[in-house]
């Protein structure tokens, strides 16, 4: 290290305070010259010497005064530093040895146990393709259970989690400012109490609205009932208290971002809802959302109109998908063979009057290499146990479930079984 000249006695008194310090008494000069003499007296005088206005690197002094850049040089061993400063300068008398005890030793200021374990991040979801190669039937939350609590809600996909949901199902669209929120329809009428079209809608506007308005238990969605069946209404907009351990914000619109960081741990099957070029700007908002939140390997990625679903895939190759409708139909009715980066397809028992689900197409998705994610389309008949029951027996990969208890149980009775 290069020490400005003039401050070589400031450097040996300054080493001395530093080091004495330490080790819990203030060497004199003498001392310090013959017991210190390893990486920490260099260090030190380094900083001595920056602070004198020079520098352990004389080309990057020389850089910062012509403004070009140097790249330093590895630094000199403390034993380089010469010792410019008579050791009498400053009496070994002026500061006794026995001012510290002994006992202040720096070896045992600082325990090993400062550092904890915890200090790790949490891990992350699982990816999409770790969840299928596990082999396990997956119990994915359709819009967080709808028919057990309001749609789309925080409210609903934190309830979901705790009845044992392996991923979060949701659908997106955009709001007039840009941002991707959770919501079915292209307008908010279905759930709240207003009709607004979301993409002429900000999200500051969207998100004072109370969005579990027409939830009942008793039918969903159903708009003809008696008041009291509305069991959140007013929640939002602290009308009606909320349940133990929620507040008002867990019933409005929520955004993708939000969602994310609620359930840090949760993948996620998110659909995007429009098509054309709505669907196009979605699925290119998406594609640069799912990439900032960190969750290419952890969502999939589906929309009823395939040419979403591929533009979406050339926005983010990495990302899992399934198949768009009229992909879906010419595979399954003329044996089209599926675009190979697929890696899900998703499917309801029925459609219109044609069976979708049997043994033919199990094995062609078998053939494909894609898993069989079911969507019940018939609430009445297919939201319950019993009806989740026969989908893992038939030989399905995941479950759509609009009941997620439910379809834990099932999944556990057939396993079980």
């Amino acid at each position: 290290a290069q020490i400005a000249p003039g401050c070589e006695d400031v450097a040996m008194t300054v080493l001395g305070t530093v080091l004495g310090t330490m080790l819990g008494t203030r060497f004199g000069q003498q001392q310090l010259v013959r017991r210190f003499r390893g990486a920490a007296a260099g260090m030190t005088l380094v900083m001595v010497a920056a602070a004198c206005g020079g520098s352990d690197d004389p080309a990057a002094d020389s850089a910062a005064t012509t403004g070009v850049s140097a790249t330093a040089p590895p630094r000199a061993a403390a034993t380089t530093v010469p010792r410019t400063s008579p050791e009498t300068t400053t009496p070994e008398t002026t500061t006794p040895a026995t001012t510290a005890p002994a006992t202040t030793s720096p070896e045992t200021t600082i325990p090993a146990t400062t550092i904890p374990a915890t200090t790790a991040p949490p891990p992350g979801p699982a990816t999409i393709a770790d969840l299928i190669a596990s082999g396990n039937v997956l119990n994915i939350a359709h819009a967080g259970g709808d028919q057990d609590y309001p749609h789309s809600t925080m409210y609903a996909y934190a309830r979901s989690v705790a009845d044992g949901a392996d991923i979060l199902e949701m659908d997106v669209w955009l709001t007039a400012d840009g941002e991707i929120i959770v919501q079915h329809d292209a307008d908010t009428q279905k759930t709240t109490e207003q009709t607004l079209v979301v993409a002429d809608t900000d999200l500051a506007t969207l998100q004072t609205l109370d969005n579990a308005y027409w939830f009942s238990p008793e039918c969903w969605p159903c708009q003809d009932l008696p008041v009291e069946s509305y069991v959140f209404r007013g929640v939002r907009t602290g009308e009606s208290p909320p349940p133990a351990g929620f507040g008002p914000d867990d019933f409005r619109i929520i955004t993708l971002a939000e969602l994310s960081e609620a359930f840090p741990h949760m993948p996620f099957d998110i659909e995007i809802k429009p098509d054309g070029e709505a669907g196009a700007a979605v699925a290119q908002a998406l594609a640069y959302e799912l990439s900032r939140l960190g969750r290419l390997m952890s969502s999939v990625v589906v929309s009823f109109d395939s040419a979403t679903v591929a533009a979406f895939h050339e926005a983010a190759p990495d990302v899992a998908t399934s198949p768009g409708l009229d992909e879906m139909a010419a595979w399954l009715l003329a044996g089209t063979p599926l675009a190979d980066f697929h890696d899900v397809v998703q499917i309801p028992p029925m459609y219109d009057d044609i069976v979708v689900l049997r043994p033919e197409t199990l094995q062609l998705a078998a053939d494909a290499g894609v898993a069989v994610w079911v969507w019940p389309n018939d609430a009445s008949t297919q939201e319950n146990q019993s009806f989740y029951e026969s989908l893992v027996d038939m030989g399905v990969t995941g479950i759509l479930a609009g009941r997620p208890a439910q379809a834990t149980a099932a999944i556990a009775a057939a396993s079980a079984g």
